[in-house]
């Protein structure tokens, strides 16, 4: 039977194999576990075969050669235990194994201590075959009470998936119930339980060796400790004390084997609640910990690391900020849109932290910066509000130096808005004057710092009013056109309009077109109200060319149409519902328009002239083209601003030198040129000496409704004559002379008016005697703008 016993333990000779090999193959964690794993089977199965080959050989047997086995055996399976517990997914962590190992004691002891009560008197469930205490027997089933407990706990709290952790532990266990037998065989000289101890051993291991083939797979990882369930170690107490009073009860005698079992199950759960509450205490204050964090990122911007919105308003609802005067200044990026489109998000980010940065660094003790959002930013002082005022203007000059980034230098400027507290505690209201100040700012031209004012809550709620008002002054019929004269110079014949849009309100009374068109543009509403003014205005039209008159109308084009996807096409289907001839149609694009992209202005530009409208290009002179800018844009008409046209004798002693200089340019550059803002005989004759053919002003009329207009061209019509200009004698100085004009025939049906300076050989008196007649015909020459 020993040697059956022999061969079968040879079996676990290549189980302990796999387990090596398994070890060397892997690393960090996995690589520790199986190693232990591989070194628990070898010593194990090496005490086992050193035992039966004592038991087999020696002759006469040392009495602690049963003890010396149960030892060994028994380090060998701890070992195996070390293994399971430090194998991925059997604990997260070294204390989570440890809490473990102690559930694992708590069942062990109550099992030994039930199987104690059936052991001893007066129970006795084995009778006579009940086996004499002794080391070969206590330590191994001691271990193998350990192990299955452990096996139990393992089977409960294992990450899942848990059948390949449960799998190695119920392989130790056996190994371990193998080691009992084995040990206790030997001592006791029960060869029929060494065989069945040497037939465990093999098979345990090979259930281990097989289990942790599998056992990289990855693990659902729990550390949550309040989802831990620690329910079951009321059962093994309550079974050790049901158990406890049935042998009491029965006559036993509560010895030391029993208070063995008692004491390591009082040990195991003081230490296992010393564990759990000190779980608890870390648990605690990493939930503290992280509370504070994140209470901390929700009122601080992530990005500059400023207060945000949240922390700006925690700020001011702090008590100690209630009694004292408080001064909220609120700042914005001039143009940071620009930054983020031209060089890119990252340029943008560096650009805010670096303003950040700079405010940091210029506020005192107890101010509050924060980030509002996008490129706003506010500042919370406990100051004065003249204090405010020149913080804030030295924020401004702080904000407004060179950025420098990856990409070059970003200069930027910022508006300011300074705003008091109005009375204690009141956080919206602040925030509001302080946002009204700064919208003020921007307003007024940016880059200045405004301090809030009364009257600006009466602006916001005419704005508001307005825009809400607006928004139905069409289909309420609110709007009308009126039609201002453009006149033909000198003989003030009208040969054009433009239309301007009017808007009379039943409460409001007549709203000025400088204040609800802002309004239009800033809410959207501009487009929807642009397309009614073209329909309206060609539709007038239509109806002034149907009954003979020879005119054209010129509509003002805010930029926001300009670059709209499909604008010349919208312009294209007006001018064909109302069969328009296209050269009838002036659009007049404002010179601010020119400070935008030039090339996508060109191109836009250019795809309106392409349905056969002109461009006229309005308040030249007062916005930031330049003669560049001019040669290129695809215009027809130039517009003189009134300013140029009002302007007053410069140290030369001459009235408005510019219009005579504008007045060349543009016939330079084949451009009719024509001067708006004429109030005056004085301006008319310094418009005409330039050599200008078309004048509009309130010398020639106001804006008219059209039939007012229509009357006025009939009158033309119906008078039928045409004035000549006077013979102007040629001048002593040729060179200081005013130009002349010419009309040029291009083709047939086709004129351009051109300018004559004296300079030219064609200004001779023989040259102008010649072309009297052209400079006659060419006083007509704009109301044959139509057919240019």
């Amino acid at each position: 039977m020993e040697l059956a016993g022999l061969a079968s333990l040879l079996v676990a000779v290549p189980a302990v194999a796999l387990l090596a090999n398994s070890g060397r193959r892997h690393t960090g964690a996995a690589r520790r576990a199986h190693l232990l794993l591989a070194a628990g089977a070898a010593i194990t199965t090496a005490a086992a075969l050193a035992g039966l080959l004592s038991d087999l050989f020696l002759a006469q047997r040392p009495a602690q050669l049963g003890s010396a086995v149960a030892v060994a055996m028994a380090l060998g399976t701890s070992t195996l235990l070390a293994g399971t517990l430090v194998l991925p997914g059997a604990a997260e962590n070294a204390g989570a194994a440890w809490r473990h190992l102690l559930d694992g004691c708590v069942v062990g002891a109550g099992l030994w201590f039930v199987g104690w009560v059936l052991l001893s008197e007066p129970t006795r469930i084995l009778g006579d075959r009940t086996p004499a205490s002794g080391l070969s027997i206590l330590i191994p089933a001691g271990v193998a009470s350990i192990a299955t407990g452990l096996t139990a706990v393992l089977a409960v709290h294992a990450h899942r998936p848990r059948h390949i952790t449960v799998r190695v532990a119920a392989g130790v266990t056996l190994v371990a119930v193998a080691a009992t037998a084995v040990s206790s065989g030997i001592c006791r000289s029960w060869p029929g339980i060494v065989l069945l101890g040497a037939v465990l051993l093999p098979a345990g291991l090979v259930v281990v060796a097989h289990a942790v083939k599998i056992a990289d797979r990855p693990v659902e990882v729990r550390g949550d400790i309040t989802q831990r369930n620690t329910g079951y170690a009321f059962v093994p107490m309550s079974a050790m004390v049901g158990a406890l009073g049935y042998h009491l009860a029965a006559g036993g005698v509560f010895d030391v084997f029993g208070f063995l079992g008692f004491s390591v199950e009082g040990f195991a759960l003081v230490a296992r609640q010393y564990l759990a509450l000190a779980d608890v205490k870390s648990y605690t204050l990493r939930l503290r910990h992280r509370e504070s964090h994140f209470r901390e990122l929700a009122h601080t911007d992530p990005l500059t690391r400023l207060a945000n919105r949240r922390g700006l308003v925690r700020a001011l609802r702090e008590p100690a900020a209630r009694e004292r005067p408080r001064v909220l200044i609120g700042l914005d990026l001039d143009g940071f849109k620009n930054v983020n489109d031209m060089r890119g998000h990252d340029v943008g980010d560096a650009v805010l932290v670096e303003v950040g940065e700079r405010l940091r660094a210029n506020l005192r003790d107890g101010d509050v910066a924060a980030r509002l959002g996008g490129d706003e930013f506010a500042v919370l002082m406990w100051a004065t509000p003249e204090e405010a005022m020149l913080a804030g203007k030295r924020l401004l000059a702080v904000l407004g130096e060179p950025y420098d980034t990856e990409d070059g230098s970003v200069f930027l400027s910022a508006s300011v808005g300074v705003a008091g507290s109005p009375a204690p505690g009141d956080t919206g209201e602040l925030m509001r004057d302080a946002d009204l100040a700064l919208r003020y700012a921007k307003q007024r031209g940016k880059n200045r710092v405004e301090r809030y004012q009364r009257r600006y809550d009466e602006l916001l709620r005419r704005h508001s009013v307005l825009e809400s008002e607006l928004r139905h002054a069409i289909e309420r019929e609110q709007l009308r056109l009126v039609f201002q004269p453009v006149v033909a110079l000198p003989s003030m014949r009208p040969v054009g309009a433009e239309a301007l849009l009017r808007w009379h309100h039943p409460e409001l009374g007549a709203v000025r077109p400088d204040e609800f068109i802002p309004v239009a543009e800033e809410s959207g509403l501009i487009s929807m109200i642009g397309s009614w003014v073209l329909d309206q205005a060609c539709r007038q039209l239509s109806h002034w060319l149907a009954v003979g008159h020879d005119v054209w109308v010129s509509v003002n084009l805010s930029p926001k149409e300009l670059h709209a996807a499909d604008y010349a096409g919208q312009v294209a289907g007006v001018l064909e519902k109302y069969g328009v001839p296209p050269q009838r149609l002036v659009l007049e694009v404002t010179e601010h328009a020119v400070a935008t992209d030039m090339d996508e202005l060109i191109r836009r530009l250019a795809e309106l002239r392409s349905t056969g409208v002109r461009i006229a290009l309005d308040d030249f002179g007062a916005g930031y083209s330049s003669l560049g800018q001019l040669r290129n844009l695809p215009v027809d008409i130039l517009k003189i601003d009134h300013a140029l046209v009002a302007e007053p004798e410069s140290r030369t002693g001459t009235a408005a030198p510019l219009v005579d200089v504008v007045v060349r340019l543009g016939h330079r550059l084949g451009l009719e040129v024509l001067a708006e803002g004429i109030g005056t005989p004085a301006q008319r004759a310094i418009v005409e000496e330039a050599g200008c053919r078309l004048g509009q002003g309130s010398l020639f009329g106001w804006g008219v409704p059209a039939e007012h207009l229509e009357a006025q061209l009939e009158t033309a019509r119906s008078s039928g004559a045409r004035l000549v200009p006077v013979q102007r004698a040629r001048p002593a100085t040729p060179p200081s002379a005013p130009a002349r004009s010419q009309v040029i025939m291009l083709g047939p049906g086709m004129r351009q008016v051109r300018a004559l300076l004296p300079t030219d050989p064609a200004f001779s008196d023989e040259e102008v005697s010649r072309t009297g007649d052209q400079d006659v015909r060419s006083v007509d020459a704009p109301r044959e703008m139509g057919q240019s």
